[in-house]
């Protein structure tokens, strides 16, 4: 695609574009289904689609991206398409490694980790480390990642700093710098594929000022002339954060 890259101005000139983009990832399976094929098919081509978003956000004026892959919830699905999904994150990962360090593409994993197997753990640090000093485009991948279950993490690291004398009256910033996402800047967009309008438990935190965006494309068909038309209407709100 051609994209667009003028910034998007508000009647009073100001650049509307949004810095972050989050974005609920849905309708995999269904995409399979209703072609008759094996719902991890759907995955695939989903995870195919990443990399097309991902080329594409620098172009069109996106620094970070937050993709949901996973959930806490996740695990509640047949073996088979859990096992699939992880053999998926794998490959992903380690075919895309390269590619994204010479596209100046920053990987990191929000979740927790410790029920993930410890080959793909050891994947997950390596390709971190390795991208580390990129900066074209800041990719956040969440992989069993659930918002209440960041927030009772990131309360009990805060309590802990707490016993420790480090933090004396615990207040928003102290907690915000315990989630996984901490310094990483708040989503400005959520945008979430498939028709459902509901969040999911997907970064409650973060998100609490970010406009939402729901389409009714499935992700595998979510391609980066959809993005580039929902940044075009997040270039028309009015976003007063409160204020009048």
């Amino acid at each position: 695609m051609a994209a667009e890259t003028a910034p998007l101005l508000t009647p009073g000139g100001v650049d509307q574009r949004p810095r972050h983009v989050a974005i609920i990832m849905d309708g995999n399976g269904r995409w399979a289904v209703e072609r008759g094929w094996p719902r991890l098919v759907g995955h695939r081509r989903g995870a195919e689609r990443v990399k097309q978003i991902v080329r594409a956000c620098p172009d069109l004026g996106v620094n970070w991206l937050t993709v949901y892959a996973f959930s806490t919830e996740n695990w509640k699905r047949s073996t088979e398409e859990v096992l699939g999904l992880m053999k998926i994150f794998r490959r992903y990962i380690q075919y895309e490694a390269e590619g994204m360090a010479a596209e100046g593409v920053r990987l990191r994993f929000i979740g927790g980790r410790e029920r993930l197997d410890g080959k793909l753990q050891a994947l997950m640090s390596s390709i971190e480390a390795r991208t580390a000093g990129n900066t074209r485009l800041n990719l956040t991948v969440a992989i069993n990642y659930g918002g209440r279950d960041e927030l009772a993490r990131a309360a009990a690291r805060m309590a802990q700093k707490v016993a420790r004398g480090e933090i004396t009256v615990p207040g928003e910033a102290d907690l915000a710098a315990c989630l996984d996402t901490a310094g990483h800047p708040d989503p400005d967009l959520v945008i979430r594929t498939s028709g459902e309008t509901r969040v999911s438990n997907f970064l409650p935190w973060q998100a609490a000022y970010a406009e939402y965006e729901f389409t009714p494309t499935l992700w595998p068909d979510f391609t980066p002339d959809h993005l580039a038309r929902i940044l075009d209407r997040f270039g028309m709100r009015d976003r007063r954060f409160g204020g009048v």
